[in-house]
């Protein structure tokens, strides 16, 4: 069956994406699955990457609610803090790129070079701001050359608070007669524990003030960092995941204290054990799922998903994008890097290696490809 016609086939399936969060046994049950408390989730779980951010700019109610309204089954949040100390969704400290901060005449002195986990960036940062004078800016896009469409929002929404967020999520789980998923990140925590901004204590305040707090919350956590989950895992007991970038990559967390290992140790079938002794899930680069050859082009499959189940633990990986610019080369189609390539085609490819879920800017399409894996068994493990 092509593409085309198994899009076509299982379209009604998607349409009701939102729904299959209710029918948890009904996703993936004929296979196993690692022993963890987020069972209701259907499998190939769809996790809105800051949000519907293929459509809305990131990190706003707007890009919140339309993944929603997509049926995305779980949405992310990236938080960072404000001066007075409250929580934010930002996807990075630095805001010159995702508001109209650097149009301020009344902020132009903020600008300011900083070093953030090694790295010397200049712009305006949510640490130098208050929650009062970071509510006057507006959230703009970040790539508008990329997504152009989504320019047309800019200015409409605010940065929002995480608890602005636990609100809304509960607003609309009343709405909706069923809780609304959320996937929780803390950004740069070492950095700003330095700063005397740390990011665990308030995020387990928040979590237990809105219920989200137990074993069994409609809630991930993740973060680079491992010591910051290993943190959460004394504050609360909402499930948590390590977020993976390339396998040369040392965790901030570790540079600082001096610990040597990178992730390439991490996803030994060793590290992962020792993951899953704070953590109930990974979130690794889709590259150390399927590594890319030297033209870019999709590799052999690694065994990280099969040594993940085995120490029982999810695999989440990120992040699956419909325009050329992201996909893997064989993916894409034509010279426009912004044009939308053979997604499909290549979520059949990572659907197939049984991850559990996936990270993407387009739940729409995300959806259908998870109905297509489910309908055909495609998924293996």
């Amino acid at each position: 069956m092509t593409h085309g016609a198994r899009r076509r086939a299982v379209i009604g399936a998607a349409v009701l994406g939102s729904a299959a969060v209710l029918s948890a046994g009904s996703a993936g049950t004929a296979q196993a699955r690692p022993s963890a408390p987020h069972r209701r989730l259907p499998v190939p779980t769809v996790i809105a990457h800051r949000g519907a951010s293929g459509y809305r700019p990131e990190h706003t109610l707007g890009s919140y609610q339309l993944a929603l309204d997509m049926g995305a089954h779980v949405i992310e949040q990236d938080l960072v803090p404000t001066k007075d100390g409250h929580l934010v969704c930002r996807h990075e400290n630095d805001i010159t790129g995702t508001t109209d901060v650097a149009d301020r005449p009344e902020f132009a002195s903020r600008k300011t070079t900083k070093t953030v986990d090694g790295t010397s960036l200049t712009g305006w940062f949510t640490e130098d701001f208050t929650l009062a004078e970071l509510k006057t800016l507006r959230a703009k896009e970040r790539i508008p050359a990329t997504r152009q469409e989504n320019t047309l929002y800019d200015g409409r929404w605010t940065v929002p608070t995480f608890e602005e967020v636990l609100r809304w999520a509960e607003k609309e789980g009343r709405r909706r007669g069923r809780p609304v998923w959320l996937y929780v990140e803390t950004k740069h925590p070492t950095y700003f524990r330095k700063l005397g901004l740390p990011l665990e204590e308030p995020l387990a305040r928040l979590l237990r003030r809105y219920g989200r707090h137990g074993a069994d919350s409609p809630t991930f956590l993740q973060s680079f960092e491992p010591t910051s989950m290993e943190r959460m895992a004394k504050l609360v007991s909402t499930p948590r995941v390590v977020l993976l970038w390339t396998p040369d990559d040392r965790p901030w967390d570790f540079r600082e204290t001096g610990d040597p290992r990178t992730v390439a140790d991490l996803i030994t079938p060793e590290g992962l054990k020792g993951i899953a002794s704070y953590a109930q899930g990974i979130g690794p680069l889709l590259d150390l799922v399927i590594p890319k050859d030297k033209d870019g082009k999709l590799g052999r499959t690694t065994t990280l998903v099969r040594d993940a189940h085995a120490a029982k633990l999810l695999v989440h990986p990120y992040t699956l994008r419909n325009e050329n610019s992201f996909l893997p080369a064989d993916f894409r189609r034509g010279t426009d890097p912004a044009a939308f390539g053979d997604v499909f085609g290549a979520y059949e490819k990572y659907f197939a290696t049984g991850i559990d879920g996936i990270f993407t800017d387009h739940p729409d399409t995300a959806l259908l490809a998870a109905a297509d894996a489910r309908a055909e068994g495609t998924r293996t493990r």
